[in-house]
C-alpha cells in the first residue's frame, strides 16, 4: 500500500513539474520602433511580457556599439527583444499593439530621431512570425492613410545593447528626452483597451 502512494507521489510530482514548464515557456519577437528607451516602456505595459532586451538587429557589423550605431554605417536598428508567456498574450496581440507604439510610415527616423537606426522594423524568427507580421502589417494598413514602410526582415543576430540602456525610462523618468517624449506617449499608450486599467 505505501508503495501505491508513493508511486502516486511521484507521478503527480512529474505531472505538476511538466505543467510548470508549460505553463512558464516563453516565446520572444524583435521589433524596432524608433528610440529603444520608447519602445522598452511601452512594451512593458503589456500583460504578458515577461522580459524586454534593448539591443541592435539588421545590420551587418557583429557586436556593434552603441557610437557606431549611431553614424548609420553598420546597417542596425534599435530594436527590443520582447520575451512573452504565449499563455497569457499572443504574438498577434503584441504585432497590433506594435503599430499603436510609433509612427511606421515615416521614413529614416521616428518623430525628431532621425537616422536609419530609428527606421520599423520587425525581424522574424521563424515562418510563422513571418506570416503573422506580413498579415498583421496588411491590416494595420487599412488604418494608416499613408503607405507603411515598416521593415519585415529575417532575424540573423540579436545584440544587446550596454547596460546602460536596460530599463532606461524607468531609471531616468524626469531625464528631458523621457519626460518630454517618453512619458507622454506612455499615458496615452495606457488609454487603449490592451493596456487601459491593467497597469500604472
Amino acid at each position: 500500500m505505501m508503495k501505491y502512494w508513493l508511486l502516486l507521489l511521484c507521478v503527480f510530482a512529474l505531472n505538476s513539474s511538466v505543467m510548470g514548464a508549460a505553463e512558464s515557456k516563453t516565446e520572444s519577437i524583435v521589433l524596432g520602433g524608433g528610440c529603444f528607451w520608447c519602445t522598452d516602456a511601452a512594451y512593458k505595459l503589456l500583460p504578458g511580457v515577461q522580459h524586454i532586451t534593448c539591443g541592435y538587429a539588421g545590420g551587418h557589423r557583429s557586436d556593434p556599439s552603441y557610437e557606431e550605431v549611431c553614424t548609420e554605417t553598420t546597417g542596425h536598428a534599435e530594436v527590443i527583444k520582447v520575451d512573452y508567456d504565449p499563455a497569457q498574450t499572443s504574438l498577434e496581440k503584441l504585432l497590433e499593439y506594435f503599430w499603436h507604439v510609433h509612427n511606421p510610415t515615416q521614413v529614416g527616423g521616428q518623430g525628431n530621431d532621425e537616422g536609419s537606426q530609428y527606421r520599423s522594423i520587425i525581424l522574424y524568427a521563424n515562418e510563422a512570425q513571418k506570416l503573422a507580421a506580413e498579415k498583421s502589417r496588411t491590416e494595420a494598413q487599412k488604418v494608416f492613410r499613408d503607405p507603411i514602410t515598416t521593415e519585415i526582415v529575417p532575424l540573423t543576430k540579436f545584440w544587446p545593447a550596454e547596460d546602460y540602456h536596460q530599463d532606461y525610462f524607468a531609471k531616468h523618468p524626469h531625464q528631458g528626452y523621457c519626460s518630454f517624449v517618453i512619458a507622454p506617449k506612455i499615458e496615452k499608450l495606457k488609454q487603449l483597451p490592451a493596456v487601459k486599467g491593467l497597469k500604472d
